[in-house]
């Protein structure tokens, strides 16, 4: 049901940099740049993640309550990916472990404040 998910940012080469390195631990890579917004993906027909700088003009900011939710398919993956977050200059939101029956998530911030977490089940 998803299509993408954007996230504001002020500083898209930044942005750019953070992604690029943090969706290769996931198979993901640039699906389009159009110079104001790039989104990643695995492919075209499914869901992906867009940075961009706000259409209005004015700064991005986070969105109280708004979090992007990266699914992978290994609790390895789930750590990995996380620490690669931390490593690029993201902030830790919640450490690697399980979250519930069957849930097993890490949650950080991006470089622009953005919350996401990344998860698998089982």
């Amino acid at each position: 049901m998803i299509g993408y998910v954007t996230l504001g940012t002020n500083d898209l080469p930044r942005a750019a940099a953070f992604y690029d390195a943090l969706l290769a631990e996931i198979g993901a890579k640039r699906l389009y740049d159009f110079g104001r917004a790039i989104a990643w993906g695995t492919a075209m027909d499914k869901p992906a993640l867009s940075a961009t700088l706000p259409f209005d003009g004015k700064p991005a900011t986070v969105g109280n309550g708004v979090m992007v939710a990266l699914v992978v398919d290994s609790k390895e993956k789930v750590a990995r990916v996380h620490a690669k977050a931390l490593e690029l200059g993201g902030k830790d939101e919640g450490p690697v472990g399980p979250r519930g029956d069957g849930f097993y998530a890490g949650y950080f911030r991006d470089l622009d404040g953005n919350k996401l977490n990344v998860f698998c089940m089982g």
